[in-house]
């Protein structure tokens, strides 16, 4: 497994986390997962929404869930896919509704999303890492502590945020966010089974208003 390192700036933030014994048992797991199966996404991705998109540099949150469990998909951003992958579902309902809320066509329809984080948006999943093909795999080993640290340190040490949540699992996640000084956009997810009340949520425009209002740059959703 190659070395695996993340952004200096997080690495500071969150240096108590890494030190943890919860933190420690989870290297030993995910380190046993790569050694003895198939796990995405690739090891050097496993922080990449991090090293993309350092702390000090973050001003939206969007929350996934689980990294995608096929091959060449998952790549370290949530929603996100490999570059020239075919885009999952519940991406083309994303780029769907970005179309119909900023009343604009696309001009990048690759899927990978990093020009998003580059614009210091943070694309986390709540679970870093997953075996192939199973699902859930990697939930309950201590991921979900590291995710919910990263919450709270951007919920504590910066203001005026946008948190974009969508479905249960991301707005349960959602109870560490300080709701009197950040922005929480909430809706269903984006997945097939629930786009029907996804559709029409406006989360980019609303997110871009608050960045207008509070003196932050807009993001280029498109």
């Amino acid at each position: 497994m190659v070395e695996v390192t993340i952004e200096p700036s997080w690495k500071n933030v969150l240096q108590d986390e890494f030190g943890k014994d919860y933190f420690k048992s989870l290297t030993e797991f995910v380190k046993g997962e790569y050694r003895h199966a198939i796990v995405f996404p690739p090891p050097k991705d496993i922080f990449r929404a991090f090293n993309l998109c350092p702390f000090d540099k973050v001003e939206v949150v969007i929350l996934g869930q689980d990294p995608y469990h096929n091959r060449e998909e998952a790549n370290g951003l949530c929603f996100a896919v490999g570059e020239g992958v075919r885009i999952p579902p519940s991406l083309q309902n994303i780029f769907k509704e970005i179309e119909d809320d900023l009343g604009k066509k696309l001009v990048h329809r690759s899927g990978d999303l990093e020009r998003w984080a580059k614009q210091g948006v943070l694309l986390l999943n709540a679970t870093l890492t997953v075996r192939a093909h199973a699902a859930g795999s990697h939930q309950g080993k201590g991921w979900e502590q590291f995710t919910d640290a990263v919450i709270r340190k951007l919920s504590e040490e910066r203001e005026n945020l946008v948190f974009i949540l969508w479905g249960n699992y991301a707005k349960a996640k959602g109870a560490h966010i300080d709701r009197t000084k950040h922005c929480v956009i909430e809706s269903a997810h984006p997945s097939p089974l629930a786009a029907r009340r996804f559709f029409g949520s406006k989360p980019f425009s609303k997110a871009n208003q608050y960045l207008i209002e509070h003196g932050k740059t807009p993001v280029d959703w498109l």
